[in-house]
């Protein structure tokens, strides 16, 4: 019985097995005829091709059948995709269980008919990855209702969807809160989601509240010119309604940043950052995209209109998000270059990105630590994810970036 890990040290990141003892080669210098590997392995998409090239590797290097069978459900940040699998004593695939739901495989050790490999898609995976991980920590923390802010944006418009698929439409409810600088289109574009989701939508502006934090605080700030504090005076006022709504219903407040957002700051603390679960937070923005064109693949839940046009946080007149970040394809490479590639400044720079672009995005994830200590737990669904794989110190030098 080799447990969990026991089996991933016959192939290293490197190639190499960095531990003196090799549990596997020990079972097998025993006589072992079976391996039954109990594991709890982490989901992200593309683990289920990563678990069966090592089995088959154990498979053949010892010429024993592997049997593995993996934890279902979420806890807290991770998420467990079950999906148990056997390979015969030539390392070829005999039997598969089921992803996401618990099942059981049979399999006669007499037999080594080869199994139906189950094509992996990267979306549909992703997709049942949140829904089961939103489902487990909602369920399991003692909710049964979750809201959210619904800007009529493409992130809180994925979140909703994977809400009603993991809760039922009865028990999610969307809060539309425009201000002054809201467009008519996005207001639209939260109600025709929450049409087509069948989940009941209220619209509460945010005009006066915001209007009398200005004229409060007009004396403290005279002779400053409006800038990202007005922005962020907004974002906490919706915070507020958010929390009273919870507050006063028992329903879990669901925050909608994605990764590329947590990474580079670009989100409030005690506003769009408030909440109990960071749904997609780690899934970066392009990932996001390429999610909801899949939810779409068949007919329009998230409103084409929200998935074409330019991303924008509405604090500001014609403001988009690449007034303050790089595009969005440029900054996920980047990211994923330096926090799941774990790759510094200048091998990023050697792979043709600018460097400029480069120092700022690693200066403004470097910059943004002290935020992400203080976000909701995020559902892990990547190698590496801000939280619970990810924590650097809040105060450290930057002049190095």
């Amino acid at each position: 019985m080799p447990i969990c890990e026991d089996l991933w040290w016959e192939v290293s990141l490197d190639g190499g097995n960095p531990y003196d003892i090799d549990p596997v080669a020990e079972l097998a210098d025993l006589g072992a005829d079976i391996l039954l590997s109990p594991s709890a392995s982490p989901f992200y998409p593309g683990k289920r091709a990563v678990r069966t090239g090592i089995m088959a590797s154990v498979g053949r290097r010892f010429g024993i059948p592997v049997l593995y069978v993996n934890q279902v459900g979420g806890n807290d940040a991770l998420v467990f995709d079950g999906g148990a699998l056997v390979t015969d004593r030539h390392g070829r695939l005999v039997a598969q269980g089921p992803s996401f739901e618990e099942g059981i495989v049979y399999w006669d050790s007499d037999s080594s008919l080869p199994a139906q490999d189950l094509d992996e898609d990267p979306q549909r995976d992703l997709y049942h990855g949140l829904v089961q991980g939103l489902r487990d920590y909602v369920v399991k923390s003692g909710f049964k209702k979750v809201h959210l802010g619904l800007s009529g944006g493409i992130d809180s418009a994925l979140v909703a969807v994977l809400a009603v698929e993991a809760l039922g439409r009865e028990n999610v409810r969307g809060l539309g809160m425009p201000s002054r600088y809201s467009s008519s289109g996005s207001v639209d574009d939260a109600q025709r989601l929450a049409e087509n989701l069948g989940i009941r939508f209220d619209v509460v502006p945010i005009e006066k509240p915001f209007g009398a934090f200005l004229e409060a605080l007009g004396p403290l700030f005279e002779g400053a010119p409006q800038d990202v504090t007005e922005e962020n005076i907004q974002a906490r006022i919706r915070g507020v309604y958010l929390m009273a709504l919870s507050n006063k219903t028992g329903s879990m407040l669901l925050t909608t940043g994605n990764k590329s957002e947590l990474a580079t700051g670009y989100c409030t603390l005690y506003g769009d950052m408030a909440g109990g679960l960071g749904v997609i937070g780690d899934v970066f923005k392009t990932e996001v995209y390429a999610l909801a064109e899949w939810i779409n693949r068949d007919r329009e839940i998230i409103p084409w209109n929200t998935i074409r046009k330019a991303p924008s946080a509405e604090l500001r007149p014609d403001q988009t998000d690449q007034d303050s970040l790089p595009p969005y394809e440029v900054l996920d490479r980047i990211l994923k270059a330096y926090i799941l590639g774990q790759k510094g400044l200048g091998e990023i720079v050697a792979t043709g990105e600018d460097p400029q672009v480069v120092q700022k995005v690693l200066r403004l994830t470097a910059s943004a630590e002290y935020k992400r200590w203080q976000a909701p737990p995020v559902l892990k669904v990547s190698p590496l994810s801000f939280g619970i794989g990810r924590r650097h110190p809040l105060v450290r030098t930057l002049f190095e970036l």
